[in-house]
C-alpha cells in the first residue's frame, strides 16, 4: 500500500498530509473524472430532445462522443422500423467515417486537429481516405452546421449529425440520426437538418452555450 501510495503521488493523485501517514486526493484526481462527468450530464440533457427526434424522423439517434480519432456512442435510440442502422453504446466509429464524428472534427481547434492520429483508409468506395479531402469538407460542414455521411462507414448506412456546445467549451458531443442508405438519400437528410440543428442548438443553450 505504502509503494502505491507513492506512486500516486509522484503522477500528482496525492499527497501526504502530515508525517502520520496520513495522505489525501489532490484535485489532479477530479480533473481526471471531469470529462466523464461532463459527458455524463451531456447524456442526461440530451435525453427528451433524443427522444423527440427519434419520434419525429422514425430513424435511430445517437449521441457520441469523440475519444481521440473516433467517435464512442455514449447513448442511442433505435428506430422502430424494422430495418435500421446497428451500433451499441460504448461502440466506436473512425470519426471521418461517420456523420456524428465529422461534425465533431469540422469544430475542432486547428492544433487539435493536427494532433489527431487519423489513420485513414477506405471501408467504402465512399469513404473520403484523404487527409487533404477530410480536411477541406470541414468549412463546408461549419458552413451548413451539420454533417452527412453517404455510406462511408458501412456502404449501406446513411446519416446525419449536428455539433452540441457546452458553456464557452468549443463541440463537446455531436447528434446524429442514420438509418438505411435506400431511406435515407442526402435530400431526406438534407430534410432532416432543420430537426437536427433544433435539437442540438437547445441541448447546447441548456448546457449553458450562448454562442451562435
Amino acid at each position: 500500500m505504502h509503494r502505491l501510495l507513492q506512486a500516486l503521488i509522484e503522477c500528482g493523485y496525492a499527497r501526504q498530509e502530515s508525517d502520520r501517514g496520513q495522505y489525501a486526493c489532490t484535485l489532479k484526481l477530479w480533473e481526471l473524472g471531469l470529462p466523464i462527468s461532463e459527458r455524463v450530464s451531456v447524456k442526461a440533457v440530451a435525453s427528451p430532445y433524443m427522444q423527440a427526434l427519434a419520434r419525429d424522423t422514425g430513424e435511430t439517434v445517437h449521441l457520441s462522443v469523440l475519444d481521440g480519432a473516433d467517435v464512442v456512442y455514449v447513448d442511442k435510440i433505435d428506430s422502430p422500423q424494422p430495418v435500421r442502422a446497428y451500433t451499441r453504446i460504448g461502440g466506436r466509429a473512425p470519426a471521418y467515417a461517420v456523420a456524428t464524428g465529422k461534425a465533431l472534427l469540422a469544430w475542432l481547434p486547428a492544433a487539435e486537429f493536427d494532433a489527431l492520429d487519423l489513420r485513414i483508409r477506405a471501408h467504402t468506395a465512399r469513404t473520403v481516405a484523404d487527409i487533404g479531402a477530410l480536411r477541406g469538407s470541414l468549412p463546408r460542414i461549419r458552413a451548413d452546421g451539420y454533417a452527412i455521411n453517404r455510406g462511408e462507414w458501412r456502404e449501406s448506412v446513411c446519416g446525419a449529425a449536428c455539433p452540441i456546445f457546452e458553456g464557452q467549451s468549443g463541440a463537446v458531443a455531436a447528434i446524429g440520426i442514420s438509418g438505411p442508405a435506400e431511406r435515407l438519400p442526402p435530400r431526406v437528410l438534407r430534410s432532416h437538418a432543420a430537426l437536427l440543428r433544433q435539437a442540438a442548438e437547445a441541448i447546447s443553450r441548456a448546457l449553458g452555450y450562448r454562442g451562435s
